[in-house]
């Protein structure tokens, strides 16, 4: 199955993202000290900007510029059904607005699970499009991201100034 990574400066640093079979799979922080082994993404991918990747890098483009609230890509995270829950629990979040984890945990149908979504949101291998950086803790403090709490803060400030 055809796999292939390109990457794209942003406002957020590097961020190289994954085709496989014309659906997006992956998207990380390439200069994240908290990436899980982005050479093994290379590994096994061909470094080349598809149709599918060129879509993406402009709709993240246009989200960074204001322009773009939702996301129209074909996703595909890979993770354990609850992850899936929480990660399409994520994407009902409005653009510029916050959850909290237990917000979240009530969404899934668990509103012990608050950990647990927060594990969840700590695998999502689809940043930004699935926006993790709109869940915060109960107290309103950011708390946890892939990408480093900076990013995490820019990105809802941003949110913040288009809407």
């Amino acid at each position: 199955m055809p796999k292939y990574l390109f990457f794209y400066d942003t406002p957020v640093g590097r961020l190289g993202i994954v085709d496989e079979n014309s659906q997006i799979t992956r998207l990380y922080f390439s200069g994240s000290s908290k990436t899980k082994d982005p050479g093994a993404a290379i590994a096994d991918a061909t470094v080349a900007e598809t149709e599918l990747l060129k879509k993406a890098g402009i709709q993240l483009q246009e989200y960074f510029n204001g322009c773009r609230r939702t996301f129209d890509l074909p996703i595909v995270p890979k993770g354990t059904p609850f992850q899936i829950k929480v990660w399409k629990a994520l994407l009902d979040i409005p653009y510029g607005e916050t959850r909290s984890y237990k917000d979240i945990a009530s969404a899934v149908g668990n509103e012990r699970a608050c950990r647990a979504v927060g594990m969840a949101n700590n695998k999502n291998p689809i940043a930004i499009i699935i926006p993790c950086h709109r869940v915060i803790g109960s107290n309103g403090k950011l708390v946890g991201y892939g990408g480093g709490l900076d990013i995490k803060q820019y990105l809802l400030e941003l949110e913040q100034r288009f809407l």
